[in-house]
């Protein structure tokens, strides 16, 4: 049975679909017919047939598509595709349940074929993944693109927030920021060649290690997300590399050397936003940022490349958390949580139990980009236990546990952020290239628990 019960068909012609397209912010990139770098907002459609909308918990807020199952559609007038040459298609989807297509096509509905996108459950309608394909050739300059569904049943199989088109000649300037390959295929050989220490009989047969950090400063400042602008940010607090404000690059990173973080040969930096208690600073006493892997068969993995950097988490979910929330804050220590804020959103541990938060990030990557428009696409959760389709490369599937030194009271906390559903962190990677690689090699794809030091 589908969710909405009354399909909803609406066909707008002429002046009108163009007002109202307008009207709905149907986002495009100037650079026309040079390179795309097109995002489209599913609620932005000129026409539809068994639509309908509904308020997104997705990054960015809006809405978002809602209800999709085969044979519903949506038109977008005038989406510039760009010049010739490669063409990466993202879909921005949610789903709790079946599978299906996205078909895009140009012209009309049963128009020639521009790229399917593959949906599969995601785990919930409004938890959010990037499914992307790559095309190597397609229609150039501004296209009437049709979004075609197609699934098994007539059920509700997918909610789509919004489609990206991003062109060849796309670079930095647009928030892609391409790999350097030459530099990424010498990584690689050096990776490749590194013989594997030799695991022991009792060592624990889980794949990881860590970098132990203590908190270095706070700033205003974001250089992933807000580059170059110094206190255009809300306060961050700052772990490892002790030079990170907004202007910091990869060729900073790694040549300020000073890092919070054990082993010394991490230079990366790592941030996540302050927390409150009332207008008091509490700084995390520590962090152990994990490097491991949720695959069944991890020995695919490789390093992260130098200047790569991801996000997780998301700055502006302004949501309730109360107890049983997926991600939320917990206590850690001899009497856990013993009740919860007045709100609700926090907990409050016994005495000798503290605050703690943990932050996965994705595990897949495309291979192609160190970053991304929102700082997530380039990246991707495994979801059926393999890394493949457009995010094919296996990286360190990273995880912040961040302490803090207390226990809470019924007033609860705030983040400089907002809500404690707005707990989010940055990775900015800087690791000596050799001692990152030698311990993903030892620990991760041998599957063998290491210490900060690599050792097992």
């Amino acid at each position: 049975m589908r969710r909405y019960p009354i399909p909803m068909y609406t066909l707008l012609t002429g002046a009108l679909a163009v007002v109202l397209a307008a009207a709905l912010s149907l986002t495009v990139s100037a650079q026309q017919a040079r390179a795309a770098t097109v995002t489209v907002q599913a609620e932005s459609y000129a026409a539809q047939s068994g639509v309908a909308l509904e308020t997104t918990a997705d990054t960015g807020g809006g809405q978002n598509a809602a209800f999709l199952a085969n044979g519903d559609w949506m038109r977008f007038d005038n989406v510039d595709l760009g010049a010739t040459g490669r063409l990466t298609v993202s879909a921005r989807i949610a789903s709790a349940a079946g599978s299906g297509t996205v078909e895009l096509r140009t012209a009309g509905l049963n128009g020639p074929l521009l790229a399917v996108v593959q949906t599969s459950p995601t785990g919930g309608w409004q938890n959010w993944v990037t499914r992307a394909t790559d095309i190597a050739t397609h229609p150039t300059g501004p296209q009437t693109v049709f979004a075609v569904l197609r699934g098994a049943t007539n059920d509700d199989f997918v909610n789509i927030n919004w489609f990206s088109f991003v062109g060849d000649g796309d670079s930095a300037a647009t928030g892609w920021v391409p790999v350097d390959q030459a530099k990424w295929n010498a990584q690689l050989t050096q990776f490749r060649a590194m013989t594997p220490a030799t695991v022991p009989a009792d060592v624990v047969r889980v794949p990881e290690f860590n970098a132990t950090c203590s908190y270095s400063h706070s700033k205003p400042d974001d250089p992933i997300v807000l580059p170059g602008l110094p206190g255009a940010s809300h306060m961050h607090s700052f772990f490892g590399n002790k030079s990170t404000d907004a202007f910091s690059t990869t060729e900073s990173l790694l040549t300020n050397t000073p890092t919070s973080c054990t082993p010394a040969n991490d230079l990366s930096a790592y941030w996540i936003p302050t927390l409150y208690e009332g207008d008091k600073a509490v700084e995390a006493e520590g962090m152990i940022v994990y490097y491991g892997s949720r695959l069944p068969d991890p020995s695919a993995t490789v390093p992260f490349p130098q200047g790569f950097r991801m996000i997780a988490g998301d700055a502006k979910a302004q949501t309730p958390t109360p107890a049983g929330s997926p991600g939320q804050f917990w206590c850690a220590g001899e009497g856990g949580e013993i009740g919860r804020s007045t709100d609700g959103n926090w907990p409050v541990c016994a005495p000798k139990a503290h605050l703690t938060h943990q932050l996965v990030f994705p595990d897949c990557w495309d291979g192609k980009n160190l970053d991304s428009p929102d700082h997530k696409s380039h990246v991707a959760f495994t979801y059926d236990g393999k890394c493949s389709g457009a995010y094919p490369v296996a990286i360190p599937n990273v995880s912040f546990v961040i302490s803090y030194p207390t226990s809470g009271s019924e007033a609860g906390f705030r983040l400089a952020s907002g809500m404690a559903s707005s707990i989010h962190g940055d990775f900015f990677n800087a690791w000596d290239n050799a001692a990152l690689g030698q311990r993903v090699k030892d620990c991760i794809t041998q599957r063998a628990k290491c210490n900060s030091a690599g050792a097992f």
